[in-house]
C-alpha cells in the first residue's frame, strides 16, 4: 500500500485530522470514492484474525476482573492453568481500548507463562465500545493523572495477586506504549517496561524512572521517532537501563496482526521474542 495512504490513516487515527477530511483525502489518493472504500477496508483492523491463542485454550484461564483502587476499573486477566506463582505483566492497549486483539496479546503472554492483565482504561467511563471511532473519542477524554492512577492500581493488583510472584512489568502499544513510559516515571515498583512505538516522556522526568525499559520503534514512524533522540540522551545521562530497537521499513503498529496494511511479520516476531525474553529476565 502507498506509504502516503498509511501516513494519512495514522494522522487520522491519532487525532491529526477529522474523519471527513481523512475520507476526502483518501478518495483523492485512491482516485475515487469507491477505491477509497476498498482501501479503508484494508486499513482497518479485522478482529476475526485476533485468535492467535483461542479464548478456550485449555492451557489458560481468562476472564474479566475488577481492579481495586480506581472506581469501576476492570481488566481481562489471563493466566496459566498449571498453577504456581507466575511473573505478572500489565498489557496496555492502543487508542482503541481493550479490543479482541489486545485480549489476544494478553492470552499470548499467559501462554508464555505470565499472569497477564489487559487493562481497560476506558472501564471507569463506560468501557471499551465496539465502535473504534467512539473508543478513540473516549481515549481523548481521559486525563493524564487518571491514566497513571489506573496503571498504578493495576501494578498493585498484580504484585499482590495470590498467583503472582510479587513482581509486575508492563507492555504497551501505541497509546499504550506512551502509557508504559509514563507509568515508568510514576511507579517505582514497576519491574520492567516495554513500549512499542510509544510517545516519550519529558526528558526532565527520565531521572524518576527505576525500571529497565525496552523500546521498540518503527523505522517509518516519523511522528513518534522524532522524540527518540531527546529520550535516549536523557536515559543515557541518567544512567538508566534500557534497550532500544528501530525496525527499518516497518510502520507504526507493526505488531498488530489484525491490520493487514501495517502489520510486519518479521519485525513483530523479532520484537515479540525480545519482549518475552526481557520480561522473563526482569520480572521472573
Amino acid at each position: 500500500m502507498d506509504q502516503k495512504v498509511i501516513d494519512l490513516y495514522d494522522a487520522y487515527t491519532h487525532g491529526g485530522i477529522s474523519r471527513r477530511l481523512f475520507l476526502d483525502r483518501l478518495a483523492t489518493l485512491a482516485g475515487s470514492t469507491a477505491a477509497a472504500s476498498v482501501l479503508l477496508g484494508a486499513l482497518q483492523n479485522d478482529y476475526a484474525q485476533a485468535q492467535t491463542v483461542s479464548e478456550d485454550d485449555p492451557r489458560l484461564s481468562a476472564g474479566m476482573v475488577a481492579v481495586p483502587g480506581v472506581n469501576d476499573l476492570q481488566g481481562y486477566l489471563a493466566k496459566p492453568r498449571s498453577g504456581g506463582r507466575s511473573p505478572a505483566v500489565l498489557v496496555i492497549h492502543e487508542n482503541r481500548g481493550l479490543n479482541p486483539h489486545i485480549k489476544d496479546v494478553t492470552r499470548r503472554l499467559a501462554a508464555e507463562g505470565f499472569l497477564a492483565l489487559g487493562l481497560d482504561y476506558l472501564s471507569p467511563i463506560g468501557g471499551t465500545p465496539a465502535d473504534e471511532d467512539k473508543a478513540r473519542e473516549m481515549i481523548g477524554q481521559l486525563k493524564h493523572p487518571d491514566v497513571v492512577a489506573s496503571g498504578r492500581a493495576a501494578i498493585a493488583f498484580l504484585r499482590s495477586h495470590s498467583e503472582g510472584n510479587g513482581k509486575a512489568g508492563a507492555v504497551g502499544f501505541c497509546w499504550g506504549g506512551g502509557a508504559v513510559n509514563d507509568l515508568a516515571v510514576a511507579e517505582p515498583n514497576l519491574a520492567a517496561g516495554v513500549a512499542y512505538y510509544g510517545r516519550q516522556p519529558d526528558a526532565a522526568d527520565v531521572p524518576k524512572i527505576k525500571a529497565p525499559l525496552m523500546l521498540h520503534y518503527a523505522g517509518l514512524d516519523e511522528r513518534i521517532n522524532a522524540g527518540i533522540p531527546a529520550f535516549e540522551e536523557a536515559l543515557k545521562k541518567a544512567g538508566k537501563t534500557y534497550e532500544l530497537y528501530v525496525y527499518e521499513g516497518a510502520n507504526h503498529a507493526f505488531n498488530n496482526d489484525t491490520n493487514a496494511a501495517r502489520y510486519d511479520k518479521a519485525a513483530a516476531e523479532q520484537a515479540w521474542g525480545r519482549t518475552v525474553a526481557f520480561l522473563r529476565k526482569y520480572v521472573a
